[in-house]
């Protein structure tokens, strides 16, 4: 029996790019969780500026571009740069441990202080496979 492929179990669903980002909060795109088993957003840090911070959490809202609010412990403990350049921190999130009747999910990316090379990507696992038809329109490519 053949084992079905990564990018059939998991879709890239969330970003925040690459980039050396500014001091200021980046929101991933809107994320319809009645779609998705569970989420998974990996935090990556590159090289932080001098006293920065990372800090990343979920937010939650009923409808599609409505008012979000966080998601209760679905956030990580702060990067810094004394200790966290190079470094990783995931958090999961099920359509369960949303907020009462909230439908949609996405992630905030936060640098305090200082420009800092960072990155988030979310991943789903569908309801419905395979994944990879709702990845993002931006997910160049797929070598299976």
């Amino acid at each position: 029996m053949a084992t079905a492929l990564g990018s059939e179990q998991w879709a890239v669903i969330g970003v925040v790019d690459p980039d050396a980002n500014t001091a200021a909060a980046y929101d991933t795109d809107e994320i319809d969780m009645s779609k998705w088993h569970r989420v998974m957003a990996v935090v990556q840090t590159g090289i932080l500026g001098a006293s920065a911070t990372i800090d990343f959490k979920f937010q939650d809202s009923a409808t599609s571009g409505g008012s979000f609010a966080d998601v209760s412990g679905k956030s990580i403990t702060q990067l810094v740069k004394a200790d966290d350049d190079d470094k990783q921190a995931i958090v999961n999130l099920r359509y369960d441990e949303l907020n009462d009747s909230a439908r949609y999910a996405k992630g905030v990316l936060t640098v305090g202080t200082a420009t800092s090379d960072c990155s988030c990507v979310i991943l789903g696992q569908p309801r419905y496979a395979p994944a990879s038809d709702n990845d993002l329109a931006s997910v160049d490519e797929i070598v299976a």
